[in-house]
């Protein structure tokens, strides 16, 4: 009984300023809200505006020659040198190979004489001709010698023919013992050594990469170009002109590449193991900077949604139900709006439903409004800058800042 009496005043004592502080919460302190509750939040808004805003699209993407160029040999012989340097500028026409034109010399050589031989023949059987024609108004040889004798010569005159053009193909084999150069380019390393048994067009030489200007390579996502399509015809987005959308480059290490380009083709094709479409971008490339092969991201600019709605992204909060911004109504009344999303860009989520020109949006203050819910009784900040202002993205610079601090 003692403890109990002992316990019952001290919750009497730690009771007393509890009462003390439930009273002095229920009095109404001077310019307060009735019944003494807390005062409407603090809220920064965004009055909704419709605008155009630029699209852009932003791929993994690889690097390729403009021109590339296996260099084989065309016929077959002994590799006796190689007449560049490896990893240089060439010009085209420019000597990269010498096979062993001995052989081939020789070939001509006898072709040449296979030709005499053939022009000789050709001769004697158009002599023969020239002597029988006059005596067979004399009766001194009959038609058919003088038949077999025109055969003759007819057929020493295909021999030439045949003969020329042997001569002609041991010159033109005799000639491709110097493999040059079909492009202006950068040769790759060699792939045969001196002194190798190369057997024609079998045996990759190397090859002759044209830099400038440069390809990049890319795969766009079927999903893309469905959403594009989808876009373009409910009037939510407007293409370049031709399609010709502007590409920009980020290099592997992160830096921009100086020198834009543009889209110059897309493929029809939906490659069925990646689920993308091969596109391609042209970019300049004077001082070669870009190589064949590397990775690289490009972005293709130039396409706009017209009279776009955007706010930013804190202004956009998620429920069970989907996406929803706080609004405020003529009550100074917060309302919860459910609103379809499309696009994030550099100043936020673009709104493609929920949304129409003049409503104000709670950009600043929406954490209290989840707490307090739908309906609760809101102060609009009078100095506050509209969202996507410079005044506004300075602002939020110096709250970070103050924050850090």
């Amino acid at each position: 009984m003692i403890t109990l009496t002992r316990i019952s005043r001290i919750g009497s004592r730690a009771a007393a300023p509890l009462a003390l502080l439930l009273l002095a919460a229920g009095c109404q302190p001077a310019g307060g809200p009735p019944g003494g509750g807390f005062p409407p939040p603090l809220v920064t808004v965004a009055t909704v505006e419709p605008k155009d805003v630029p699209v852009a699209y932003e791929y993994v993407a690889q690097t390729a020659g403009y021109r590339e160029v296996e260099v084989r040999a065309r016929v077959t012989g002994v590799l006796l040198k190689r007449n560049y340097r490896e990893g240089t500028a060439i010009r085209k026409g420019e000597s990269l190979f010498t096979i062993d034109p001995a052989p081939f010399q020789v070939a001509l050589a006898r072709a040449e004489a296979d030709l005499a031989v053939a022009e000789a023949r050709l001769a004697q059987a158009k002599r023969e001709v020239a002597r029988l024609r006059p005596v067979l108004e004399s009766r001194a040889v009959s038609q058919k010698e003088l038949d077999d004798a025109t055969s003759a010569e007819q057929v020493a005159e295909a021999e030439v023919k045949s003969a020329r053009a042997r001569v002609s193909e041991a010159k033109l084999n005799l000639d491709y013992t110097r493999v040059e150069s079909p492009i202006s380019g950068t040769a790759s390393r060699a792939v045969v050594s001196e002194g190798s048994l190369v057997s024609g067009p079998n045996v990759l030489l190397t090859t002759v990469t044209q830099t400038n200007p440069m390809y990049v390579i890319f795969g766009i996502p079927d999903r893309d170009h469905l959403a594009l399509r989808r876009d373009v015809d409910a009037g939510r987005l407007k293409l370049p002109q031709n399609g010709r959308f502007k590409a920009t480059l980020k290099l592997a290490d992160g830096g921009a590449y100086a020198k834009g380009g543009t889209l110059d083709f897309t493929d029809v094709r939906v490659n069925t193991q990646t689920g993308t479409s091969e596109a391609r971008a042209e970019f300049p490339n004077p001082g070669n900077v870009l190589r064949a092969g590397e990775f690289t991201r490009v972005t293709l600019s130039g396409a706009v949604r017209p009279g776009a709605i955007v706010v930013p992204q804190r202004a956009v909060l998620e429920s069970p139900k989907g996406k929803f911004v706080f609004t405020v109504n003529a009550e100074s009344k917060a309302e919860a709006r459910p609103v379809e999303v499309g696009d994030w860009t550099a100043d936020g989520w673009i709104i493609n439903g929920g949304l129409k020109p003049g409503d104000r949006v709670i950009v600043d203050g929406v954490v209290k409004l989840q707490l307090m819910g739908p309906g609760a009784p809101v102060q609009v900040s009078s100095n506050a800058a509209a969202p996507g202002t410079p005044a506004a993205r300075k602002a939020s610079t110096d709250k970070k800042t103050t924050a850090e601090k």
